[in-house]
């Protein structure tokens, strides 16, 4: 990726420009210190003078009112507010009229910055104050003031705080009085910029000492840059936050969210004082100190997918290279592309009007539909379908480009969407909330309602990172998360009736992803890459789960790296300075899910002979277990030395009937109550009872003896001879209220079992005879 800059030969302004603002992909205006707003539309390459401000007013800083979110089509800004050295702010028109000035500060005002809704203005100034304006300019209250001047300032992403600079401090203050302030010393140097994104919320700081710095939002250090041969005089998010722009004397930079670079470009500009984004996110413009105003495109994007890799070589083209054979297609677009997506043999590529869909079997016909809205900021691909999300909403697609569903929930911000917080798979789209952050939104991607009964999915801490696996069947779809403590869970989306548990599957997990072609988990933990083969093993069988793991050492990848993609059994990670690791995984795990979604048994006992590992023996285990087949569950439990486990299915096979192996099976995988309600369903009230009895659950086994009147001596009996045991007395009022004049006699109560045990084998076997029968006639 790099920038490609173009500048004027000649200067538009006289003096130094000293801000600028988009108010479409198109168009753009910057003030100078000659006084004069100036128009410049980029599809025609022409500039026009909007006003002439009058010769005291200087202006330094301007931004744009924000735009509505979710107004159909994008309607252009209409008015900005331009700060200036005395001491007033401007509320000024599109056509250049100044609506409104306000005397805002002593000295001047070095930054003003609207929130997110537009309901609120923040100005700061020399004078070491912070003020918050209402949308008409009315002073609201002065949320601090300090000694020193305050040189940049930038709205929290949910527009509660704001965070400003003072001399080398940063500062994060809440809106609601006696919230708590966190203040932390940045840089070593004066901070002259800051911004915070809203979608990623990170901050970034920069200043004198010729360093920029990422931060969270907790002020913690994500990343520092090397000290640079100037001080760094402005710097920006791009809307989407994957990437920022810094600027310095002769010097533009395009980097990563992570720090790293990307590009380097030495324009001859003087300070850059002030760059801007374009709402779409593909250019940028600088103001210059020498009068010019540079502008930048993001160019050279790349995308790969297995031997597919496809560059964006220029604004409105894309070279696809297939690396098999070197073969190179060209594909032309009609407008500039925005945002572009590359897996499940599908690229998605969307451009300001349209959306191309291109097969990765034929490069020549792609499907065109037109876009409902303006900018596209993500595109999410699943087998089936992709999803596109933008300033109004959510919208699901086929691959032939049929709409789908459009899911929607109360409050929904699509703004501060991105691959983390949203996530598709065939049936499902999880949406983590931005207003409760501890809340992930579940909806059928063929209708955009609500999965199962509506249930949210909600959990004890916030949620940074989500993600839904990508086969097998609906109803047992997983979705896996990243909570703050960076503690890895997963748990079923299948929302109906009881809640799902939320089981923890690892600690310290930084970045995870599933694997595209079978159920596999990957994640880098501390200080170690981790495989979960088969992650459905804590609901099976946890004792196995370590068992089913594959780990190796990740110290190679450097600090903070991230999960790119995990495509087949290739894992491709970036490390913190930008480079691209490939790791293989075994192939054996996949061609094992992929056999046992098939119920092909024997082949897969076959594999794991083959391959004579622990890990496999230990995954058809957990599989075999979780599709009830006992057979093969023998088997491989017998490979890995369970001898205890081999020995209680053998002991599930001797059962009677068909119900009590299943409730077994169900209490081999720990689900207690659900083995209960099946042999109470059956009537096996005596068998209910007992596997209460044998787990010691003793209030619950004299609970159903009562409530069916049935072997309440049995329940007594079993409890004195566990009491004698231990030598211990009896306790509980409920038991000494029911023991009360009652003899318990061994004799009648071995009876009682042996005849329930024969009914059940009578009613088992006179089930199998009337199938039988029936199958005769």
């Amino acid at each position: 990726m790099r920038l490609k800059i173009s500048l004027l030969k000649e200067p538009k302004h006289q003096e130094l420009v000293s801000c600028v603002g988009w108010t479409t992909a198109e168009e753009l205006y910057s003030c100078s210190d000659d006084h004069q707003i100036v128009k410049w539309n980029l599809l025609t390459s022409e500039t026009s003078q909007i006003v002439k401000l009058p010769d005291d007013i200087y202006p330094i800083d301007l931004h744009w009112f924000p735009k509505s979110l979710g107004v159909k089509k994008q309607t252009q800004a209409e008015s900005f507010v331009l700060t200036s050295s005395d001491g007033k702010f401007h509320l000024i028109s599109k056509l250049g009229r100044v609506e409104k000035s306000v005397e805002a500060h002593c000295g001047a005002v070095l930054a003003g910055r609207w929130n997110y809704e537009g309901t609120a203005l923040v100005t700061v100034g020399e004078d070491g104050q912070i003020k918050i304006w209402s949308k008409t300019g009315m002073l609201r209250s002065t949320l601090a003031q300090q000694g020193t001047p305050v040189y940049s300032v930038a709205w929290g992403p949910d527009s509660e705080k704001v965070l400003y600079t003072a001399g080398k401090q940063l500062i994060i203050k809440p809106l609601q009085p006696n919230a708590k302030i966190l203040q932390w010393k940045a840089h070593d140097g004066i901070i002259l910029k800051v911004d915070w994104n809203s979608v990623n919320d990170l901050i970034l700081s920069a200043g004198e000492d010729c360093k920029y710095k990422v931060w969270d939002s907790y002020g913690r250090l994500l990343y520092s840059s090397q000290p640079h041969e100037h001080p760094i005089t402005s710097v920006a998010w791009a809307p989407d936050g994957e990437l920022f722009a810094i600027g310095s004397f002769h010097t533009l930079r395009l980097c990563d969210k992570t720090g790293w670079s990307y590009a380097l470009e030495k324009p001859n500009t003087g300070s850059i004082f002030n760059i801007a984004w374009s709402i779409d996110g593909t250019q940028i413009a600088g103001a210059c100190g020498n009068g010019h105003v540079v502008f930048a495109h993001v160019v050279e994007q790349r995308w790969e997918w297995k031997n597919f890799q496809i560059t964006l070589t220029k604004r409105r083209t894309m070279q696809v290279r297939n690396v098999l054979n070197d073969a190179v297609d060209l594909l032309e677009f009609r407008d500039r592309v925005i945002k572009a997506s590359l897996n499940y043999a599908h690229l998605v590529v969307s451009t300001s009007l349209q959306c191309y869909v291109f097969s990765t079997k034929n490069w020549n016909t792609p499907l065109i539909f037109d876009l409902k809205e303006g900018t596209v900021s993500l595109i999410l691909q699943a087998e089936r379908h992709f999803l596109l999300v933008d300033g109004g909403g959510i919208y699901v697609y086929s691959y032939e480009g049929r709409f789908i569903s459009s899911p929607k929930f109360p409050g929904m911000r699509t703004d501060i969407l991105n691959a983390q917080t949203v996530s598709l798979s065939n049936d499902t789209i999880a949406i983590k909330d931005k207003a409760d952050e501890k809340i992930i939104f579940l909806f059928e991607a063929s209708a955009g309602k609500p999965l199962g009964d509506g249930k949210l999915l909600s959990h004890k801490n916030e949620i940074l990172e989500i993600a839904l696996d990508q086969k097998g069947l609906t109803n047992d779809r997983k979705i896996a998360f990243i909570d703050k403590n960076r503690d890895l869970y997963i748990t079923s989306v299948k929302r109906f009736g009881k809640e799902e548990q939320i089981i923890k599957l690892g600690t310290m997990v930084h970045t995870l992803a599933w694997c595209d072609t079978c159920n596999i988990l990957c994640g880098l933990q501390d200080t170690r890459f981790t495989v979960w083969y088969y992650p459905n093993t804590v609901y099976v069988d946890r004792d196995i789960l370590p068992k089913t793991l594959y780990e190796r050492d990740a110290s190679e990848f450097s600090k903070n790296p991230h999960i790119v993609s995990f495509v087949g059994n290739q894992v491709t990670i970036r490390r913190a300075d930008g480079s691209l690791v490939h790791i293989s995984i075994s192939p054996y795990p996949a061609i094992l899910h992929e056999y046992v979604s098939s119920s092909k048994w024997e082949d897969a006992v076959r594999l794991c002979r083959f391959v004579k590992e622990q890990t496999m023996w230990a995954c058809l285990a957990a599989m075999a277990v979780a599709n009830r087949d006992m057979t093969t569950a023998e088997i491989a439990y017998a490979a890995i030395g369970e001898i205890d486990k081999v020995q209680y299915i053998n002991s599930i096979k001797d059962l009677p009937s068909k119900e009590s192996k299943m409730a077994h099976i169900l209490m081999f995988s720990g689900n207690i109550q659900e083995a209960e309600i099946i042999l109470l369903q059956a009537g096996l009230v005596y068998q209910a009872i007992q596997i209460n009895i044998n787990l010691y659950n003793w209030e619950r086994a004299l609970e159903l003896a009562v409530k069916y009147k049935t072997h309440v001596d049995t329940v007594l009996a079993y409890r004195q001879k566990f009491l004698e045991t231990f030598g211990k007395q009896e306790t509980n009022k409920r038991y000494l209220q029911y023991a009360e004049g009652l003899q318990i006699d061994w004799e009648k109560i071995k009876a009682k079992i042996e005849m329930e045990i024969t009914k059940e084998r009578e009613r088992s076997s006179s089930s199998l005879s009337s199938k039988n029968m029936g199958l005769k006639h």
